[in-house]
């Protein structure tokens, strides 16, 4: 059955890698993924990473068939030259679907919605980070604000960082070759995440929404998406991705 993507909202299905319903699907996955997708799974020398990569093409896959009448395995990928992958080509009558992957230790999100740049980005708080990941890739301003935390609060403040700046950056399509420096978020729980930019970034902060989840206690989420008008309504929900008998 076809769902209904609404054209003013964005929708982020994630997956736990170790999802025992999802990983007793592993055979119908592989059958949905093209030869060049195969061939980069195969390359992959720990099996933790092929399972989540295979679990990541599935999920996409069955997310953007949730939406269409296309068969999941029929889609067709390009990486851009900043390493974003977007739809080959879109099918006659198929929504202008955009999405962005996101994956981490144990999580993996898709975030979708029709004509609009959106960014999602996951992270596992347990990650030890060295003490001038801030201050090498954060904005002054940002840096600041984190070292004005009480200490015990500046590791997770730090991911609430990261992870906005990371979906700020994969919604632009540009990665790393934006740079961290030049936009600052701010942070003003529970009211959602603000940005300013330096004039060389040359864009608009009111266009833009962020906001941020626990989807898990271990994991933050940050999503990025171009709007304009009021903020979008955002749907986040666990799934397992099905394929056809």
């Amino acid at each position: 059955m076809i769902e209904l993507l609404p054209l003013h909202a964005v929708h982020v299905d994630l997956l736990s890698t170790d999802n025992p319903d999802a990983l007793a699907q592993a055979d119908r996955y592989l059958s949905l993924m093209s030869d060049e997708e195969h061939t980069r799974m195969a390359r992959l020398v720990f099996e933790r990473d092929r399972r989540r990569f295979l679990l990541t093409r599935a999920l996409v896959r069955t997310m953007l068939s949730r939406y269409t009448s296309v068969a999941p395995g029929a889609w067709t990928f390009v990486t851009n030259v900043h390493g974003r992958p977007e739809l080959l080509d879109r099918p006659a009558g198929v929504p202008d679907l955009r999405f962005n992957i996101s994956h981490t230790d144990g999580l993996i999100a898709c975030a979708m919605t029709i004509g609009r740049e959106v960014g999602v980005d996951v992270e596992h708080v347990g990650r030890r980070l060295t003490q001038d990941v801030a201050a090498r890739f954060f904005a002054p301003q940002e840096v600041a604000d984190l070292h004005a935390m009480p200490a015990d609060e500046q590791p997770r403040a730090f991911f609430d960082y990261w992870t906005l700046k990371e979906a700020y950056i994969k919604a632009r399509g540009f990665g790393l070759a934006l740079p961290l420096g030049d936009f600052a978020f701010r942070l003003a729980p529970p009211d959602n995440p603000t940005i300013t930019f330096e004039p060389s970034m040359k864009d608009d902060p009111g266009t833009w929404q962020f906001m941020q989840d626990w989807p898990t206690p271990q994991h933050r989420l940050g999503l990025a998406v171009r709007r304009t008008g009021d903020d979008l309504p955002v749907r986040i929900r666990e799934v397992v991705p099905q394929v056809g008998s």
